[in-house]
């Protein structure tokens, strides 16, 4: 039998802080301490040389169950869509107009924290909003 591993995933992005906190929020995350030696973030990223200053951040469940987000600063922009997006499950089990209830509520929740609606996919039974984050990433509410 396989054994089963565990799994980060990883953005290339242009602000990796920004966009781990961003993620944060959305999965009710938590920023992981600073390395060992150091009491803050910021004492950290003073002690790197300017160049590497805020090249990469993290954010992780607080149970350890879920996968590490690991966010790392690249030089080119986004430009093309998404080959693979994380979908963020606030309806599991629940179909039409309650699903479609849940998934409208996050939405809402999740507009002023920066995330971008683009478009509501709905066949009066399931349900998915198609988003955006504040890097222009692709995700979906399920």
């Amino acid at each position: 039998m396989a054994e089963i591993r565990k799994v980060q995933i990883t953005f290339d992005c242009a602000e990796p802080e920004r966009l781990a906190r961003f993620w944060c929020e959305v999965l009710g995350y938590v920023v992981p301490p600073p390395p060992s030696g150091f009491a803050t973030w910021d004492a950290y990223w003073d002690d790197r040389p300017e160049e590497k200053r805020g090249a990469w951040f993290a954010c992780q469940d607080p149970s350890r169950e879920g996968p590490r987000l690991f966010f790392q600063r690249v030089p080119e922009g986004k430009v093309v869509k998404n080959r693979v997006h994380l979908d963020v499950r606030v309806a599991t089990g629940l179909v039409g107009e309650e699903r479609l209830a849940a998934l409208e509520a996050e939405c809402a929740r999740l507009l002023p924290l920066g995330a971008v609606r683009e478009r509501l996919l709905y066949d009066g039974h399931d349900a998915c909003i198609v988003m955006r984050d504040i890097e222009g990433n692709e995700f979906c509410l399920d």
